[in-house]
């Protein structure tokens, strides 16, 4: 199934397809679905996806290189060490749902109003991200870095095992639980009981 990059694809699902360099993708993909598919270190690089889904995916170390996501919607997907940062990012528009999202990089990222849901994201990197209005709900954020980031109106409630330094990070009505709060007192070595 090779593809011109140029080849514009629309409202087709994807259902159980090993993408790599035998199958890539290229070109744009509009109102599209990938359902149970691999792209285990595919290269997606130059693609477009607007208004897709992509759901019970494997998307690990997939290369992002100038790759635009526009109102794509990750839903129950692995999407480890993938570099978000390289991807374009004129209309980037994301949305996670129950994802494994461990080692990911959105470094300098406009996120604003991004939400992710049930998500994994251990070591994943936000640093200088624009996350305003963001919703991490039930996310693990352990060791996940926010350095130099705007966060300001995100909502922290339900998300655990974060760790953000108020110092370094803009949180201006930033939303956080009562225990969760602990977090951002990590860096002074408190003991809090």
């Amino acid at each position: 199934m090779k593809r011109e990059n140029t080849a514009h694809t629309e409202n087709e699902s994807f259902e159980k397809i090993t993408f790599g360099t035998e199958n890539p993708l290229q070109g744009i993909y509009e109102d599209c679905r990938f359902i149970r598919c691999l792209f285990i270190g595919a290269d997606l690089s130059g693609a477009t996806f607007r208004n897709c889904l992509f759901e019970g995916c494997d998307l690990s170390l997939v290369k992002v290189r100038d790759t635009s996501f526009q109102e794509v919607r990750f839903s129950v997907c692995k999407l480890l060490g993938i570099q978000f940062c390289e991807c374009r990012t004129f209309l980037l528009e994301l949305a996670f749902t129950d994802c494994m999202m461990k080692l990911s990089m959105f470094n300098g990222l406009h996120l604003k109003n991004t939400v992710l849901v049930d998500c994994d994201l251990q070591e994943a990197d936000f640093s200088e991200a624009d996350l305003t209005g963001a919703v991490f709900r039930n996310c693990d954020l352990s060791r996940t870095i926010f350095e130099h980031t705007n966060l300001e109106k995100a909502d922290f409630r339900s998300a655990i095992n974060y760790s953000i330094n108020p110092e370094a990070n803009r949180l201006r009505k930033a939303r956080f639980s009562l225990p969760g709060v602990a977090g951002l007192l990590d860096r002074y070595g408190i003991e809090i009981e």
